[in-house]
């Protein structure tokens, strides 16, 4: 059952990835005075940012208990500031279901936080950065160990980079759209 799951995860990894690699070319286009896909994806997401926001909390929260708890990854050290990011925007709940996108203001720092301690985790486990003393003994193999490895590159903290990425741009279109009137 775990290869199950870490594979589902990693399927849903990789696909997020494609959404925000569609989205950076949204990005890019507007940035070169193409309007129209950046009004559509405005327009898509217009009012339901924070329920796709805990959808993504909720997935990354859960993937990450399953993995301690279930199949008995020893989270290292950086994997706890990641889950320190996450865990409270599973919250997005409550804003959600007032509609209130204003709380996007206040919680985009945590993805972009988190999306920062994931780069940084995955340089270590690359081999780019060295290890620190507090990693090694966090953990067993310390913040280097690779517990999954899928597809050749997915591992646990490119899925958190990844929802991290995700929760940030959902979060910053709902805070850029919270003094829009709320759709009726």
């Amino acid at each position: 059952m775990t290869d199950a799951v870490i594979t589902a995860l990693a399927v849903l990894g990789v696909m997020t990835q494609v959404l925000l690699g569609a989205l950076l070319v949204v990005g890019a286009l507007r940035l070169l005075g193409v309007d129209g896909p950046w009004h559509f994806v405005r327009e898509t997401l217009a009012g339901s940012e924070l329920w796709l926001g805990f959808g993504v909390a909720l997935v990354a929260t859960a993937g990450s208990l399953y993995f301690s708890e279930v199949a008995d990854f020893v989270p290292c050290k950086l994997c706890w500031f990641q889950r320190i990011a996450m865990y409270p925007l599973v919250l997005l709940a409550l804003p959600a279901l007032r509609n209130d996108r204003r709380a996007a203001h206040y919680l985009l720092p945590l993805p972009v936080v988190g999306f920062l301690v994931s780069g940084w985790h995955i340089l270590v486990e690359r081999g780019v950065v060295e290890d620190a003393e507090s990693c090694r003994i966090s953990a067993p193999g310390g913040c280097a160990a690779k517990w999954i490895e899928e597809l050749g590159y997915v591992t646990i903290p490119t899925l958190a980079a990844t929802a991290f990425a995700l929760l940030a741009f959902v979060l910053a279109v709902a805070a850029l759209g919270a003094h829009d009137r709320p759709r009726g």
